[in-house]
């Protein structure tokens, strides 16, 4: 008995031996990879670029229709019309929507800025999102919610980083001085935003023709 016992216990204990080896043998197991971000949508991106267009005008036209009073919803205290306004780039020092969308091998074409090879449509849709990012940040404390939510969920749509939602400083009155910038922010952003929605319009038809 005491010999099959021990006959018995050195057949386990080769087996475990050999399982220990084959595991040391054994090649690594793939490293885990993070799962892919959700593919954006082009035609929800497109949308939202139109809703904030839509949303600039509307605070423009609020803007000159109530000019003669301090007092009422968002106003600046005077007419903000682009008349008088000498127009600030604050994306210019930044990858903006001209810069990205636009290729550097113009070459032949009735729109050679889109049509040409080098072309890159992650790079414009970047350029588009770096805007609304740079006039977000402009824009934290300004008294219109509905432009605000719009440039969040555009920058939402595009899916390129990370959205926080900044957060207004407590209200203090704006010198003439900054409520004039305002104006002409606002204006630039309106102008850019046209640019935004055409772009959107043309990936949006491209990705549909592919």
């Amino acid at each position: 008995m005491a010999k099959r016992s021990s006959g018995s216990g050195s057949g386990r204990l080769g087996g475990l031996w050999a399982l220990v080896a084959a595991l040391c043998l054994a090649p690594p197991p793939p490293p885990c990879r993070a799962l892919p971000p959700p593919a954006r949508n082009l035609t929800d991106c497109r949308l939202r670029s139109r809703a904030l267009l839509a949303a600039l005008g509307g605070s423009l036209r609020q803007l000159q229709f109530f000019f003669f009073s301090t007092q009422a919803f968002n106003t600046l205290g005077f007419e903000c019309t682009l008349e008088e306004l000498d127009l600030e780039d604050i994306t210019e020092n930044h990858i903006n929507t001209i810069k990205a969308c636009t290729s550097e091998d113009s070459g032949a074409g009735n729109c050679p800025a889109l049509e040409g090879p080098a072309f890159d449509t992650n790079k414009c849709l970047r350029g588009i999102y770096e805007d609304l990012k740079v006039y977000r940040a402009e824009l934290k404390n300004f008294n219109d919610p509905e432009v605000l939510t719009t440039i969040d969920e555009m920058m939402k749509a595009l899916r390129i980083g990370s959205t926080s939602v900044l957060q207004p400083s407590a209200n203090a009155a704006l010198t003439f001085k900054e409520r004039m910038r305002l104006c002409s922010v606002l204006h630039a952003f309106r102008i850019r935003a046209v640019t935004i929605n055409r772009m959107m319009n043309y990936l949006t038809a491209l990705e549909s023709s592919l």
